[in-house]
């Protein structure tokens, strides 16, 4: 969890959970929401806003995983897609900051941001108590000089950083048993 608009971490929330749900495409948020709401119940303060590392509305059910956990939640929540599920757009201006409407369908469903000059775009859409124009403020506002918000660099370095750890734990563990 990330302080705003200072971007600084004050918070750190892991959870691991066995896989109880297939993979189905389109039906990540199935597998993956049980476990993110075991971190979200580590916390000590919930946060204000989610930044999922998925889809909101921009997905083919319209019920992407920044739907699904916002609305688990109640917690305003963007989905920040690193790829486009659904919907077409026109080519977005190489300058930070630009964006093109991702339509579906005949409705906008999302945006997709240029968020560092030449880079390739992300995929924003609302997940739940949020506007388009919001989530594409918020998106900006959190991402200083890479293509990802910093929420989504931190989550990522965390989760990177756990499964070192626990590799590095494992093959201790295993150099140990047959040593013995």
């Amino acid at each position: 969890m990330l302080s705003f608009p200072e971007l600084q971490v004050q918070e750190r929330a892991i959870a691991r959970r066995p896989t109880a749900f297939p993979y189905i495409p389109g039906l990540l948020s199935f597998r993956e929401v049980p476990t993110v709401l075991a971190a979200l119940e580590r916390l000590k303060t919930l946060p204000d806003l989610l930044l999922c590392d998925g889809q909101g509305i921009a997905h083919p059910r319209r019920f992407g995983i920044a739907c699904h956990i916002g609305w688990l939640t109640d917690l305003p929540a963007i989905g920040v897609g690193k790829s486009r599920l659904v919907g077409q757009h026109a080519e977005v201006p190489e300058h930070k900051g630009d964006w093109t409407p991702l339509q579906h369908q005949g409705e906008t469903i999302g945006a997709v941001l240029r968020t560092r000059a030449t880079t390739k775009p992300l995929f924003i859409s609302p997940g739940h108590r949020i506007s388009l124009e919001t989530a594409i403020e918020y998106v900006m506002r959190c991402t200083t000089k890479y293509r990802l918000p910093e929420t989504t660099r931190h989550a990522h370095k965390l989760a990177s950083e756990i499964s070192a750890a626990q590799l590095e734990a494992e093959l201790e563990s295993q150099q140990m048993t047959l040593e013995l």
